[in-house]
């Protein structure tokens, strides 16, 4: 059966169990299993779709007779769609499969059968925006994943929160998608004429020949929208207050995949639509990932809500996938094709990588959270005793998203680093300061998100349980959710240990774009040794380092166990103290706190430290109420002078409406007046 076929069948199966779900309805403990046991068969479908079409190296296409009158629905699937069909669908498999579990709670407690549907619906959104072939198919599935998504996040519709963080989310989504389409009006306008509809299709707009200034302005478009979807900074506001609020099975595809379809997007208006490029489209998109990487980073250092952290991490990665699109862009624009492939393979590899482990954590706190009804990490402590099998799994996580081998996160970090080192190659000076710069800033980035998650980790998971439930009451997740976060974490393990072959099979989406290759430098040696560009610079083993971290472990077992007096157990060294309590424990603000003072001045910080007296003893102390409160300042420098200003032209246009019959009569007289001045 050809791919395309079975992407579609994917979808349709989707599609088929959103109109039979309110069949089972009254039965949702039969409905949770069966929906999503079929949306991770569908999922699982997509991934093989996308797997044979870059196998294949194949390009396929059909239309739709559906849609409007003479503009039906395109659809195509190449290896830039097939790559991405395989991100979505592989973590969006983990997910149902985690859902079975995590949902089970939910029937007496509040309908789930609105949850399935929208999470179905969101599902085939996603799938349709990467199949699109035509501007207007995009955008009614842009529009479709949007929709389900914002029913997602309000899904707890009794919080304000949850209200709040959806209305932001729906109004930042929407002004995204009206740039989204005045881009695509541009390419389509100005390749087949303002009086026709024949250049909406991709095909129309690749075969365009715009104008530098009108290219630079429909990219730009383009950047602006799906740069809001993403959350680059300074877009980013609506992804820290969403994430947290939505379900965790749901904040998992959210942030693990439906910010790549605006990766998805950049990638195919850059490089597919437009093609020609000057090489500052490359340094603006670089910056603006430097920046989303750098404050993404310090943001989520400073949060306590282990979910909020985790949507801040997003942010982060985000701009580190936008440095390598970057690069790529700048390489390309220089015909530098086998640099511009190293970095775009790197974004990509990222973007996969991303996926699953940000996927994992959020699998994770969803565990943690479902286990403790508690999202802030202050509440929390000692939790590897009670959740062995979370705590392994969420730590794999850790590991993947900081950047260290042998997990996935590294190898895509570290494709990022080789792109950097090699702008030398680069003939202007501006970029030969710039571009080493950058690497500078990934590598603080790195060192950032590794001391995040040892926070994170630690506070949560490590020392003794400081939380106001019981921790008699709290308990192991069940085997689905088990099993979800399993897949995922061996996901990560072999996307790090052998990369050879995912750089070797995905190496046909830069070539089919730009003609450029890294696959034969990068598989030189075979698969024990990733050379990307050249041996003689740099050189990976992921086997080698797995095995020797395999053989230390083994090592030191054996040493400790073999003899019976090698461990010995002691009391904790307490500083002089008996016994540390709870409140002894380093908290999460406190182990921000050095990296608060010397970033301060990024964050609108409020610190407020009240003494609390006995009445007999008016100059000593009883205790201290600490509050601190760390707002971001984009909200001070951008959104609300935005919100005040809308609300200053409301009430000047709301002085329009006079309740009076006269009034209306004369401004629709007046509206004629001028009309026919005008078109007269």
């Amino acid at each position: 059966m050809p791919p395309l076929d079975i992407a579609c069948i994917s979808i349709l199966l989707l599609l088929s169990v959103v109109a039979l779900s309110p069949l089972l309805s009254r039965r949702e403990r039969l409905l949770i299993p069966t929906a999503f046991s079929l949306a991770a068969l569908a999922s699982f479908a997509a991934v093989l779709a996308g797997f044979l079409t870059i196998q294949q190296g194949l390009n396929s296409a059909a239309t739709i007779p559906l849609g409007l009158p003479g503009l039906p629905f395109n659809i195509r699937l190449d290896p830039l769609a097939g790559f991405f069909l395989i991100v979505i669908g592989l973590l969006a498999g983990y997910v149902s499969i985690y859902s079975i579990g995590y949902l089970r709670a939910y029937p007496g407690r509040r309908p789930v059968t609105p949850l399935v549907l929208f999470y179905l619906l969101f599902l085939a959104g996603m799938l349709m925006v990467v199949l699109a072939d035509d501007a207007y198919f995009f955008l009614l599935s842009w529009e479709l994943m949007a929709a389900a998504s914002y029913f997602l996040v309000m899904y707890e519709d009794e919080k304000a929160e949850n209200r709040r963080a959806a209305y932001i989310y729906l109004l930042v989504a929407h002004v995204g998608a009206i740039a989204i389409l005045l881009s695509f009006g541009l390419m389509a306008g100005l390749g087949s004429g303002f009086d026709r509809f024949d250049g909406y299709t991709f095909d129309a707009m690749r075969t365009a020949r715009l104008a530098p200034g009108w290219a630079a302005a429909a990219f730009f478009l383009a950047f602006f929208g799906f740069s809001a979807k993403a959350g680059v900074i300074p877009l980013h506001v609506w992804l820290p207050e969403a994430h947290p609020v939505a379900p965790s099975n749901v904040s998992a595809l959210m942030s693990g995949v439906m910010l790549k379809t605006s990766i998805y997007g950049m990638v195919r208006v850059a490089f597919d639509l437009l093609r020609d490029f000057p090489w500052w489209w490359g340094g603006i998109v670089l910056a603006f990932g430097l920046l989303s990487a750098v404050l993404g980073v310090l943001y989520a250092l400073m949060q306590h809500d282990l979910k909020r952290l985790l949507a801040y991490h997003s942010v982060e990665n985000i701009g580190i996938i936008l440095m390598g699109l970057g690069l790529a862009m700048i390489f390309t624009s220089f015909h530098f094709p086998a640099l511009a492939a190293l970095a775009l393979v790197a974004a990509l590899y990222h973007t996969l990588n991303h996926a699953l482990f940000k996927g994992l954590l959020f699998m994770g706190a969803g565990a943690v959270i479902h286990a403790t009804r508690e999202r802030n990490m202050e509440e929390m402590g000692g939790l590897i005793h009670k959740l062995p099998w979370t705590a392994a799994l969420f730590l794999v996580g850790c590991v993947s998203i900081s950047g260290l081998p042998p997990f996935n996160g590294f190898v895509s970090e570290w494709l990022t680093f080789q792109a950097f080192l090699l702008s030398p190659a680069l003939p202007h000076p501006l970029l030969r300061l710039l571009v080493p710069l950058g690497a500078a800033l990934l590598a603080l980035t790195g060192a950032l998100a590794a001391a995040c998650f040892v926070k994170a980790f630690g506070v949560t998971f490590l020392g003794t349980w400081r939380g106001h439930r019981k921790a008699s009451q709290i308990h192991e997740v069940g085997i689905s959710m088990r099993l979800g976060m399993t897949l995922a974490a061996v996901s990560c393990l072999g996307l790090g240990v052998l990369p050879t072959y995912v750089i070797g099979w995905m190496d046909i989406i830069p070539e089919r774009l730009f003609g450029g290759q890294i696959a034969a430098s990068a598989g030189r040696f075979g698969w024990m040794w990733l050379t990307p560009y050249s041996y003689e610079r740099a050189s990976y083993s992921g086997p080698v380092v797995f095995g020797g971290i395999l053989a230390v472990v083994a090592i030191t077992y054996l040493l400790l166990h073999v003899r019976g007096t090698a461990i010995r157990r002691a009391p904790l060294w307490d500083c002089g103290f008996e016994r540390i309590t709870p409140r002894m424990q380093y908290t999460a603000t406190a182990f921000a706190m050095p990296l608060r003072r010397v970033f301060g001045f990024l964050f609108a910080i409020r610190e407020q430290v009240e003494i609390v007296s006995p009445q007999n003893h008016p100059v000593m102390a009883d205790r201290f109420n600490y509050r601190l409160r760390i707002r971001d300042r984009f909200w001070n420098w951008l959104y609300t002078p935005l919100a005040d200003g809308a609300f200053i032209v409301a009430r000047l246009v709301g002085k329009l409406q006079q309740g009076r019959i006269q009034v209306y009569l004369l401004y629709s007289f007046v509206t004629l007046i001028v009309l026919l001045v005008f078109l007269g």
